[in-house]
């Protein structure tokens, strides 16, 4: 099937998905969670061939150890879709709710409403359990889909399609979450802006840039996950290095894992140094500037730009808050920032001022994530500052439509003074 023909189905099917009764979609989407819970070993099988060939290309040097990383559907991945895609069919009905309704005047009745974007086209890397996450949220929000993933996950890409399509019927086409593989059908992809109304790339930046610079078609964009974790001066040491450590080490591969420590110059030789030594004996391999170098015995020459996606990160000595906040500013990403600090003021100014999607007080920047904050899953984490911002669950992929309802009303009527405008709000 070439790429606007699966386009088309897929307009075709998230318009009959739209109609569907929301008992019915509900339904729907509980019956995905169930066969991919009762599907696992199928799922597994597909999985452990791309698991095998990753290695062997990480051995050859032509896949990252970031992205191999990021491949296994492991029993925990497998839980936690299964219990996201539950939740998200548990979430109120977001189709069709009310958000302002006016009577314009002489009973003509003007109300918004949310309503699907459309036709989404996600293109990810790596991340077999992203498919089955975004396709849920899809599916709740009543908008067709195409999925391009990467070759590295194309067994279990296949296999999780196949298990979500088969689960559709016969309440919505196949054609509602299709499948698109190729390297050449995602230049295809990028021309239809006819067709598709916003694309969603999940990968690596220059991934993103890519497709923002080759397509008319609204991006929803993910750049790096430049995490900072900054500790003051007012920091708990064992707090500080436990932030930290988690940060860092608890999924390395993740957008929103930490890859810089931010350290106040005056809690260098306390908590900065605990969390700086905790760091080191997790095996982190920390890089810093000349002053950090020199004040923790480690090597120079970080850049601070860097997304490792490893057991790497940069550290760097900064004056206050404000040092923070303009170090972040200037070398992050606007994905995820974490302050640890006592101090409820100095909390406050970097909550409030810290310019980024997620910004957290004594808690890790692992917790940026859709599934964490209660959304159920997430097409992606959007540092963008248009449309949706943070981790995007179903109202990141909903828009609005205007309904009137009148009784033969017209403009010239209003003109010849027959009526007037009231704008009595009924919200």
């Amino acid at each position: 099937m070439d790429s606007r023909t699966a386009a088309l189905e897929a307009r075709a099917a998230g318009r009959a998905l739209h109609r569907l009764p929301s008992a019915r979609r509900v339904a729907l989407l509980h019956r995905v969670a169930d066969s991919l819970d009762a599907r696992r070993d199928e799922l597994r099988a597909a999985n452990a061939l791309d698991v095998a060939a990753a290695t062997e290309r990480v051995s050859a040097g032509t896949l990252t150890a970031a992205l191999a990383a990021r491949l296994p559907l492991t029993d925990a991945k497998l839980d936690a879709l299964v219990a996201g895609v539950h939740a998200i069919a548990r979430q109120p009905e977001p189709l069709g709710r009310r958000l302002r309704e006016t009577e314009l005047g002489d009973g003509l009745q003007l109300e918004q409403i949310t309503a699907p974007i459309g036709v989404l086209l996600v293109i990810f890397e790596s991340r077999p359990d992203a498919l089955p996450q975004i396709a849920a949220l899809a599916l709740r929000s009543g908008n067709g889909l195409l999925l391009k993933g990467g070759r590295e996950a194309a067994h279990s890409n296949q296999a999780l399609h196949r298990v979500l399509t088969e689960a559709l019927a016969p309440d919505v086409p196949a054609g509602a979450v299709g499948l698109i593989e190729g390297r050449a059908a995602v230049a295809e992809l990028l021309a239809l802006d006819d067709v598709i109304d916003l694309v969603i790339p999940r990968g690596s930046g220059a991934m993103v840039r890519h497709i923002q610079e080759n397509t008319r078609i609204p991006v929803l964009g993910h750049a790096e996950g430049v995490c900072h974790v900054f500790v003051h001066a007012a920091a708990d040491p064992a707090m500080a290095a436990a932030i930290a450590v988690d940060a860092k080490t608890d999924y390395p591969a993740a957008c929103n894992a930490m890859e810089t420590l931010l350290i106040d110059r005056a809690a260098a030789d306390g908590a900065g140094r605990r969390a700086v030594q905790a760091l080191l004996a997790a095996g982190v391999a920390l890089r810093g500037d000349a002053e950090s170098a020199a004040l923790f015995g480690i090597p120079d020459g970080a850049n601070f730009r860097t997304e490792y996606g490893d057991l790497a990160a940069s550290v760097a000595v900064v004056d206050g808050v404000q040092g923070a906040l303009d170090h972040a500013h200037r070398f992050g990403s606007g994905h995820t920032e974490a302050i640890v600090t006592e101090d409820a003021d100095a909390a406050g100014a970097f909550l409030d001022q810290m310019d980024s999607a997620c910004v957290f007080h004594n808690a890790s920047t692992r917790f940026a994530d859709g599934f964490r904050f209660g959304l159920g899953a997430e097409v992606g984490i959007s540092t963008g500052r248009i449309h949706a911002r943070g981790p995007v669950g179903v109202e990141g992929l909903l828009t609005t439509r205007w309904r009137l309802r009148g009784s033969g009303h017209t403009v010239s009527a209003v003109s010849r003074g027959e009526w007037e405008f009231s704008w009595k709000d009924r919200s």
